[in-house]
């Protein structure tokens, strides 16, 4: 006999959480998953909030550099990026409050994320000054930074994302560079008279030209080089592969190389002809190297204020707008991130309400059709009722599955034998003018998924396919086995996957809308023609069985939609079970039946008394417990899962650790894996009379010992 009922509960659902979030995050994600947690105010990773969750496997996925204060102590976690920017903080500052270990800057970091904290309004700066201690010593440092209220689940602010970009090192180089260019204008300003009354002075010019980190040249106006140092001779050689020196034609220098050298006399001839400019431009050979320079262009002139040139100071800007261009993606990523999880849990809250109002329509619908009610004309309208309750509940599961809250019943499955059969159905139906192809070999390995969801997958995208090519085409479905080393457009972790692949000859897309192809409701083909959900449900699926989703679209040459599944390792089974024997429920003894929502009850009620039971309705699972404890003997406890208070999950461990002999079934509007145990049997609504007594059958069937106590 099982004791303890919600503590035994609420372990279980704590082991059922998942960590994988922590996956593929790098040497810290690796830290994390060994880390001891149980001296942090967050502890363990498994009993973190879902947006929290969320937040940290988006964080260390990516390159920028990334930490995120979450909680009233603002307990640090951040990723591989951002580690070497604390120094020796690190390791010690994961998972631990910020002012244990940045103490020196407390007073001035804490009103920061105080402030965005309380305001929800995002703190961004350039360059912004921190003092630090992260190598022994105090420094100042200095960091682009953005910082972002993150909603917890509840909706209140969780904690703050700060997107950071150490630019100390450019900080301090460009203030000595500026110093240099201001030290090199006071000198060049009288030049041709200084040079005539002072050498000593021009040497002197001469070295902090030479010594200096920027790149200095000047050209006279036939584009002869009149003066150039090191860094920028060296410039030339990493991107030209040769140096120019003192007396060379930029002509000469690279005729070789013809749209080169137009564009490098275009911007050379501005400056020469007076204009004094700033500009930021791309040059190099392929062959060898492209990089990015921010150029500053100045009229060279002599003693009596006559043009004899032009010269510039310019500098390699290459990593610093690569780390803008990675800064920026790491910011839309979390935008698409944020939306698509809050799209999930409206759409997942919205598909369970609509369960609930569905299931005494389907079941009072039932009730009419088993009864006969009424002539031919109510059959006919009672029919055409219950088949549009059917496309409703079609159309919830479609919800379900874009929101990844669907009932999944995941097994090995024959891909090769399933891809097969289903290529003989969609031929059948897609008419003449489509040709189908189906590409499969026979020692293609299982996967783990759910063969029926996977079957609606594949016509879903086949519809798609159907749709795209209304003069008619080619349809090719195939199924391969696929290794991931490294990186991939699936953003799937290494691994062997299966990958199945719907390809048509059709209209394709266009950027915009496959930008938006997966998204809940977005749909070309007009009012009437569809939901919009197709694609978004294939996408859920494969979310929600661990593997991922990949279009490659371009507009009139057709689409491919790849469903990418994990290799299973258990033991395959057929894609077409043996029918079972039909079982028969329990036709006697007393029903619990608890559910908050009044039309569930009354038409649950009714299936159960036609098949034989008493019912004792209650409205919560403290008034259930409240009727055992007056004395009630349930046979069978029929109850909601999601309701207010306890859970129909932890009603049942309560109910079975005082009463074994107890069957218990757990009806869900979807199945929430963290909540219900899975010994548990379950039953997804809205369903049937014939749905529920399967179940009540399956139940005495498994347990046959409990029948007729």
């Amino acid at each position: 006999m099982r004791r303890g009922g919600p503590v035994l509960s609420e372990k279980v659902a704590r082991q059922s959480i998942d960590v994988s979030f922590l996956a593929g995050g790098g040497d810290v994600g690796a830290m994390m998953r060994t880390l001891d947690w149980s001296g942090s105010p967050l502890g363990h990773p498994r009993t973190w909030s879902r947006a929290l969750q969320t937040t940290v496997g988006m964080l260390l996925a990516v390159e920028a550099q990334i930490v995120l204060f979450w909680g009233p102590d603002f307990v640090a976690l951040y990723n591989d990026a951002y580690a070497p920017g604390i120094g020796n903080k690190h390791p010690r500052a994961l998972g631990r409050p910020a002012i244990e270990n940045w103490g020196e800057l407390w007073d001035d970091l804490e009103p920061l994320l105080a402030g965005v904290r309380d305001t929800r309004k995002t703190f961004a700066a350039k360059d912004r000054p921190f003092y630090i201690e992260r190598h022994g010593y105090g420094e100042t440092s200095y960091w682009d930074v953005s910082y972002s209220a993150v909603p917890d689940d509840d909706g209140s602010v969780g904690g703050v994302l700060c997107i950071v970009s150490d630019t100390t090192e450019r900080v301090l180089g460009e203030t000595r560079l500026r110093a240099s260019e201001a030290r090199y204008r006071e000198l060049t300003t009288t030049l041709e008279q200084r040079v005539a009354e002072r050498t000593a002075e021009r040497h002197l010019l001469a070295t902090i030209v030479e010594t200096t980190d920027g790149q200095i040249q000047a050209l006279d106006l036939d584009y002869r080089w009149l003066a150039i140092n090191a860094s920028c001779a060296d410039a030339y050689e990493r991107i030209y592969g040769k140096r120019p020196k003192v007396g060379d034609s930029l002509h000469e220098f690279l005729a070789d190389r013809p749209e080169h050298l137009t564009a490098a006399t275009a911007i050379w001839g501005r400056a020469l002809g007076g204009e004094a400019f700033t500009n930021i431009e791309e040059f190099g050979d392929p062959s060898f190297d492209r990089r990015v320079y921010e150029m500053k262009f100045e009229a060279l002139r002599a003693a009596d204020g006559s043009r004899i040139g032009a010269f510039l100071t310019g500098r390699d800007v290459t990593e610093r707008l690569e780390e803008q261009a990675r800064l920026a993606q790491a910011e839309e990523a979390l935008r698409q991130a944020q939306k698509m999880e809050a799209m999930g849990q409206l759409t997942g809250g919205v598909a369970h309400d609509f369960n609930n109002l569905l299931t005494p329509i389907v079941g009072l619908l039932d009730l009419f059709q088993r009864k006969g009610i009424g002539g031919e004309r109510e059959h006919r309208l009672v029919a055409g009722a219950a088949q549009a309750a059917e496309r409703a509940k079609t159309l919830v599961q479609r919800l379900l599955a874009f929101a990844r809250r669907q009932p999944l019943q995941a097994v090995p499955v024959n891909i090769s034998q399933l891809v097969t059969d289903m290529g003989e159905l969609i031929s059948s139906t897609t008419g003449p003018k489509i040709q189908v192809t189906v590409d499969t070999p026979a020692d293609l390995p299982e996967a783990m998924a759910d063969p029926n969801q996977v079957e609606m997958a594949i016509l879903n995208l086949s519809v798609n396919a159907r749709d795209a090519m209304p003069s008619g085409g080619k349809l090719c479905i195939s199924a391969k086995s696929r290794t991931i080393d490294g990186e991939h457009r699936s953003e799937l972790a290494a691994g062997t996957y299966v990958c199945i692949s719907v390809a048509d000859t059709g209209v394709g897309m266009d950027e915009t809308t496959l930008a938006h192809a997966v998204e809940p409701f977005f749909s070309t083909k007009g009012v009437g023609r569809g939901t919009g959900l197709g694609l978004s449900m294939v996408h859920g699926l494969a979310s929600q069985l661990g593997g991922a989703l990949t279009i490659k679209s371009t507009v009139g040459a057709g689409t491919n939609v790849e469903l990418w599944l994990p290799v299973s390792h258990a033991v395959v089974s057929p894609v077409d079970a043996a029918p079972q024997p039909k079982l028969q429920p329990l036709l006697s003894g007393t029903a619990l039946l608890v559910d908050d929502e009044p039309l569930v009850r009354m038409s649950t009620a009714e299936m159960l008394n036609e098949l034989g039971y008493r019912v004792v309705e209650a409205g919560s699972a403290e008034d259930a417990l409240q009727r055992v404890r007056e004395g009630l003997r349930p046979n069978l406890l029929v109850t909601d899962h999601l309701m207010p208070g306890m859970s129909g999950t932890d009603l049942g461990l309560a109910l079975r650790s005082q009463y074994p002999e107890i069957q218990i079934l757990v009806v869900s509007g979807y199945a929430n894996n963290e909540g219900i145990t899975p010994d548990l049997s379950r039953l997804t609504k809205p369903f049937r009379s014939d749905e529920l007594a399967a179940s009540l059958a399956n139940l005495a069937h498994a347990n046959p010992a409990k029948v007729g106590r």
